[in-house]
């Protein structure tokens, strides 16, 4: 067979197995519905900690629970599913409050370097900010 040949049936083999997964569902991004479901999720993987409030990015793909002692629980999207964090101010690298109402954070965990968190409310971000920021403590 010649080489021309097998990398034309090779690409055709990887754009049929993407575009399989994309039109399955593979390619599609989680979403909170509302408050509740933030706190189902997170309540999933940390039963024992309660927030009263919860602060959900305008997406829905993000969800940031006040925690006692300055705590903060973080659901994030990822693929088609969630993953949840606590995290405080010590383990927080960077963070960025920008207008309007966006958070940038940068995690010190390299497993999740953190993101940009836009907020529908300006207030909400500086509150989740001020949670996170040693300064503040």
């Amino acid at each position: 067979m010649s080489l021309p040949l097998l990398v034309i049936i090779v690409t055709i083999g990887i754009a049929a197995t993407v575009i399989a997964v994309h039109m399955t569902g593979g390619s599609k991004r989680a979403a909170l519905e509302n408050a509740d479901a933030a706190r189902r999720t997170f309540a999933a993987d940390f039963p024992d900690e309660t927030a009263d409030t919860v602060v959900l990015t305008e997406n829905g793909q993000s969800a940031f629970l006040p925690l006692a002692d300055r705590r903060v629980g973080i659901v994030q999207s990822f693929g088609d599913g969630f993953f949840t964090r606590i995290v405080s101010a010590k383990d927080v690298a960077e963070i960025k409050l920008r207008e309007p109402a966006i958070v940038s954070i940068r995690f010190k965990d390299f497993t999740w370097t953190g993101g940009h968190f836009h907020f529908a409310d300006a207030q909400a971000a500086k509150d989740i900010a001020g949670r996170l920021t040693t300064s503040a403590a």
